[in-house]
């Protein structure tokens, strides 16, 4: 079984984002759901897993402060 590199922050996957997200509530946290370019240029998405509601909110930020894919 192989272990992926955890993915904390959304510049671990995308240089721009959409203008949109979705948040899932789970009984123990939360998931953050957001899709853009990478660093190719290739379309893609971001799915981070959330334990506390700071966590969130940082990457709510983070989002805020990307550059938007148009």
């Amino acid at each position: 079984m192989s272990s992926k590199n955890t993915v904390s922050k959304i510049s671990h996957k995308l240089a721009k984002v959409s203008e949109s997200y979705t948040v899932n509530m789970y009984d123990n946290g939360f998931m953050f759901e957001i899709s853009g370019r990478d660093t190719e240029n290739e379309y893609r998405s971001a799915k981070i897993l959330c334990s506390t509601i700071e966590h969130l909110v940082a990457l709510v930020k983070e989002a805020d402060d990307m550059e938007r894919d148009d």
